[in-house]
C-alpha cells in the first residue's frame, strides 16, 4: 500500500502520498497483533515468529525505498538506497545485541519503530504540502540515522568485548578448577 502510494503520487496525483498513512497504520497494526493473536490462540511459534516478523520488516522496509526512489527524481534517488541500507544497518545492530545481550531491543535511543512510522507519515504529508520536501527530509532523517548507528555500532562493540572478556575469565577459572 506504501508502495503503491508513491508510485500513485508519481503517475497520478501527490495528493495521493497519503494513502501510505493508512498504510503505515495497518503495517504497525499488523505487525503488533500478530504475535499476540498466535498467543492468544495459543498457537505461538517463538523462533518462526521472530524469522518472520524480521525477515517481513526487511521486506516492507525495501518496498518503501523502492517507493521513495520511484518517486524521487535526479540525485535525491540514491537517498532511498542509503535509507534502506542504514535501516538494514540498525537492524544488524538489534540482532547482534541481541546475540551479546540475550535482550531484544529494536529501538534507537529514544525511536522505536512506531516512533519512525510517525516521522516518516508526517514527511509524506509535509511533502504534499511542500513538493520536493521529502528529500531533504529524508536526507535529514539519512544523516541523523548514520550517527545513531555509528553510536550504537560503538555501544556493542563495547558489549562485544565486555563479553569475550567476561567469557574468557570465565574459562581461566574452570581450567584453574580443573587443575586443582
Amino acid at each position: 500500500m506504501i508502495l503503491g502510494s508513491f508510485l500513485l503520487a508519481e503517475y497520478v496525483n501527490r495528493d495521493l502520498l497519503l494513502f501510505a498513512i493508512p498504510g503505515f497504520f495497518i503495517q504497525w497494526f499488523g505487525d503488533s497483533l500478530d504475535g499476540r493473536i498466535a498467543y492468544y490462540r495459543n498457537k505461538s511459534r517463538k523462533w518462526y515468529g521472530f524469522a518472520l516478523d524480521i525477515v517481513m520488516d526487511w521486506v516492507s522496509t525495501v518496498f518503501i525505498g523502492l517507493g521513495y526512489i520511484l518517486y524521487t527524481v535526479g540525485d535525491f534517488k540514491y537517498l532511498g538506497f542509503a535509507l534502506v541500507s542504514l535501516y538494514g544497518w540498525a537492524m544488524i545492530i538489534s540482532q547482534l545485541r541481541y546475540r551479546i545481550t540475550d535482550k531484544y531491543t529494536i529501538d534507537a535511543g529514544l525511536l522505536g519503530p512506531t516512533e519512525i512510522r510517525v516521522i516518516i507519515c508526517l514527511v509524506l504529508l509535509l511533502e504534499v504540502l511542500v513538493k520536493g520536501s521529502i528529500d531533504y527530509s529524508v536526507l535529514g532523517i539519512c544523516i541523523i540515522l548514520f550517527f545513531i548507528n555509528v553510536g550504537d555500532t560503538k555501544k556493542l562493540l563495547t558489549l562485544g568485548d565486555m563479553k569475550d572478556k567476561e567469557e574468557k575469565q570465565a574459562k581461566l577459572r574452570e581450567e584453574g578448577q580443573n587443575v586443582g
